[in-house]
């Protein structure tokens, strides 16, 4: 028997990385999943992926920085498989890169809708669905770049810091209707996101990524999944309002971490789009 097993999800950011991975593994479990993402190739390689895990998957071309799009996800959710359980707003991009003198405000507020407008949204429009079927499960990607200084980039840093605090705010909210809300802070894992803004790419990131923590590898996609499988099923039905920090390490901190951080590869400033645009 599946740990999802009758349980239906939209995932975001679902056609690589951390999203794909967690639908993946959300399909072996029993779940149906809707892949929301906007890239269509993607997500229809992603949805093939979760049907021979034994799951069943659509996919769903989804902007997130538009409102209805993420709503139309969700209603496809219902419409396709009856009911909606889980939500992982998941997707995500670097966005603004660069001093706090070289960003623009255009780019400072396009990476707000992404990495924040977004998750409200998801949430907001969750919630009623969640309701109807007695609970739920509403989960996040923030970061480790969210809980202190110099582990992201500014607007970055700032977006996943407000998506931590928004998770902790509505899940004090939301707890009288079964409703759970978490998010998740990744360290250094190795994804398209961030290995096509390294110079070298996945093996250079690979390498870099595996000195940076305690434990001396990379991070993968398949490390954040576990952690939102726990917090999307029963397992953790009296977890709500935490941000569940999956780094290797990373933030212990200490004169160990001290002396193995290595030099970080020198990344492009600007502003850093979805990982799937060249």
């Amino acid at each position: 028997m599946g740990k999802l097993d009758g349980k239906v999800a939209v995932i975001t950011g679902a056609a690589s990385g951390i999203g794909r991975a967690t639908a993946i593994r959300f399909a072996g479990e029993g779940a149906a999943v809707v892949i929301a993402d906007l890239n269509l190739e993607g997500g229809e390689s992603a949805v093939r992926d979760c049907r021979e895990n034994g799951g069943r998957a659509v996919f769903q071309k989804t902007d997130v920085s538009s409102e209805q799009e993420i709503k139309a996800a969700i209603d496809r959710a219902v419409r396709e498989f009856g009911r909606l359980d889980i939500i992982f707003n998941n997707a995500g991009l670097g966005g603004a890169v660069g001093t706090v003198e070289e960003i623009t405000v255009d780019n400072w507020d396009r990476t707000m809708v992404i990495l924040l407008r977004a998750v409200f949204v998801g949430i907001k429009y969750s919630v009623p669905e969640m309701r109807k079927v007695g609970g739920g499960s509403i989960i996040s990607t923030a970061s480790v770049a969210g809980l202190r200084g110099g582990a992201g980039p500014h607007a970055y840093s700032a977006a996943k810091a407000a998506v931590i605090n928004l998770t902790r705010s509505v899940a004090l909210e939301l707890g009288k209707d079964k409703i759970r809300v978490n998010c998740i802070c990744p360290g250094g894992i190795n994804t398209p996101l961030i290995s096509k803004r390294v110079p070298g790419g996945a093996p250079v990131a690979e390498q870099f990524l595996s000195q940076i923590q305690a434990i001396p590898r990379a991070g993968h996609p398949e490390d954040i999944a576990n952690m939102a499988l726990f917090l999307a099923g029963d397992d953790s039905e009296w977890v709500t309002g935490q941000a569940m920090v999956v780094d290797g390490g990373l933030t212990a901190g200490g004169s160990i971490f001290g002396q193995q951080r290595a030099a970080a590869p020198a990344i492009p400033g600007g502003f850093a789009g979805p990982s799937f645009e060249t």
